[in-house]
């Protein structure tokens, strides 16, 4: 993309249109990064979204190409393009689905030229900036750190409705997150194990060999045992939410990748402290998430199956022999990246939460 020029109040203006929602204009959106698991299927999620418009889908390669070729799975007809400035003042807000690296740039462009932006990358999630530099590399845009806003709207959801830049979680810090998180507030988080299993895509269309079916299928492996990126993420998140002084002592997370196409489940096991009885935490959980629309705490070991295809996270917390036990299942796709995200637009755009995802 070429630098951008100065827009005009003329080009504000038209840009500005109120009140979105039932009854009134949509909001025109453009999802970067189309071509990925996670950019198509947002870009599916708002074409069927009853109060925003999709006007743009675009990517690296496949010019000229309908998404729902590529897709056949999905119905949106537009064809793929290379990102263009003249296409974002077209819009008022974008999806944004490039690796990190990559993204933080596009994003920039984007928030200079005024569009609420959800961004898919690791580039905006985490707070401190040496430790983003030491997982990913150089950072695009740091100026635009302070700013961002981590968008699990469990933890964040006044943050995230005022918001001009959202950092869409990891699917794997989604997960954990949401399932631990009644314990952190608590302080009742001295240790944890959190064993993390993925379908396949959650390692991206592009991985090759990583993903072939000859290597995944009948087969169960751990990867990136030590270091995990996503390590740091959960580790930051829950360390905001504990009390002050009662610091989590050691954190382990392990993925590992499953034989089925999309879903995840995180089981953590965590030493609290102190004993802890079934019923207070069947207490602590109903009470932190008895409101959300997108979390059910069950009485049964969560499956992926059972969320596939929603954006829902179903948990099940357990006092165990010698650990508190904490399962988690999401869809990677869907809570744990794309149907999140338009989760935290609606909310940025100020219409109901759940439009569009159900």
């Amino acid at each position: 993309m070429a630098d951008a020029g100065q827009k005009s109040s003329e080009e504000e203006t038209d840009r500005a249109i109120q009140p979105i929602g039932p009854g009134g204009p949509k909001a025109r959106v453009l999802v970067a990064g189309a071509t990925g698991y996670t950019g198509a299927l947002a870009a599916e999620l708002t074409w069927r979204h009853p109060d925003l418009e999709l006007v743009a889908v675009t990517a690296r390669s496949g010019a000229g190409t309908p998404l729902n070729r590529l897709y056949p799975r999905y119905e949106v007809p537009l064809e793929l393009g290379e990102l263009e400035l003249s296409d974002l003042d077209r819009v008022e807000a974008a999806i944004v689905a490039y690796p990190h690296g990559a993204s933080a740039p596009v994003v920039a462009e984007m928030r200079g030229r005024g569009l609420l932006v959800v961004d898919l990358s690791a580039d905006f999630r985490l707070e401190d900036l040496p430790t983003y530099e030491r997982f990913y590399g150089a950072h695009g845009a740091p100026d635009l750190l302070d700013g961002a806003v981590y968008g699990l709207p469990e933890l964040n959801r006044d943050a995230v409705a005022a918001a001009e830049l959202v950092a869409n979680p990891g699917c794997y810090p989604t997960a954990s997150i949401l399932a631990l998180t009644p314990l952190a507030r608590e302080g009742l988080i001295e240790d944890v194990v959190i064993d993390a299993k993925s379908g396949v895509s959650g390692a991206g269309r592009d991985k090759g060999e990583a993903t072939a079916f000859t290597t995944v299928t009948e087969n169960v492996s751990a990867y990136t045992p030590v270091g995990h990126r996503h390590r740091p993420e959960i580790a930051e998140k829950l360390a905001g939410l504990s009390p002050a002084g009662r610091e989590i002592e050691s954190l382990t997370f392990v993925p590992h990748l499953v034989p089925l196409d999309q879903g995840e489940l995180v089981s953590c096991y965590v030493s609290a402290g102190r004993e802890v009885s079934q019923a207070e935490l069947d207490h602590l959980y109903r009470e932190s998430y008895g409101g959300e629309p997108f979390v059910t705490v069950t009485d049964f070991p969560p499956g992926m199956r059972d969320v596939r295809d929603t954006n829902r996270c179903h948990i099940q917390v357990l006092a165990g022999d010698d650990r508190i036990i904490v399962f988690a299942a999401i869809d990677n796709l869907w809570k744990g990246a794309s149907g999140q995200a338009v989760q935290n637009l609606n909310l940025m755009l100020g219409l109901d939460e759940g439009a569009g995802l159900s």
